[in-house]
């Protein structure tokens, strides 16, 4: 069996983003929507600034460096994406018999007249995030760091959930609509 002694994931960085690795493994890319920053820290896998970019490098690699390896690329990948175009999804509340209201009180997601019930539900939005509430039924949740605005599209959505009913015939809710 055939055995890779180097792997290399090179990373360019787009016109206008710049990229810093210091000693302890910290990231920062900066770009014209922001800065992001995460830590990468490996004993077998290594990050290296090069002039036009990163290299993720790991050197006679194993199956679990090489997933980690790959696993690097990917979020140096979506941050890039992140701070020059930025990451957006969008939801839809659908009701059939009480009218729901949405708003946003700082940094929570409030619910409410949700089937009725006298309590608002309510969902966190995490640092870094934007959402806007329009036509009274489309969120858009909106930022920079894909996984924050991802938990909070799935913050909101799981704060509209159907308890104690039939699903297939209450149907109300807040659901994804489409990831930008």
């Amino acid at each position: 069996m055939v055995q890779i002694d180097r792997i290399d994931h090179v990373i360019v960085l787009p016109e206008g983003v710049s990229a810093t690795v210091a000693e302890n493994g910290d990231v920062s890319i900066n770009g014209p929507n922001g800065s992001l920053t995460r830590n990468f820290r490996s004993s077998r896998v290594s990050l290296i600034q090069n002039d036009g970019g990163l290299i993720v490098r790991v050197d006679i690699p194993r199956r679990k460096e090489k997933a980690l390896a790959g696993t690097w690329n990917a979020h140096l990948n979506n941050m890039i994406r992140g701070v020059v175009d930025g990451f957006s999804y969008s939801l839809k509340a659908f009701y059939s018999h009480f009218p729901m209201t949405l708003a946003v009180k700082g940094n929570e997601f409030v619910v409410n007249n949700y089937f009725g019930e006298k309590v608002p539900r309510r969902a966190d939005i995490l640092p870094g995030v934007q959402v806007k509430v329009s036509n009274k039924v489309e969120v858009t949740v909106s930022g920079n760091d894909k996984e924050a605005v991802g938990q909070t599209a799935a913050n909101i959505e799981r704060c509209a959930t159907v308890k104690n009913r039939d699903r297939r015939v209450f149907q109300d809710g807040i659901y994804l609509l489409e990831k930008a």
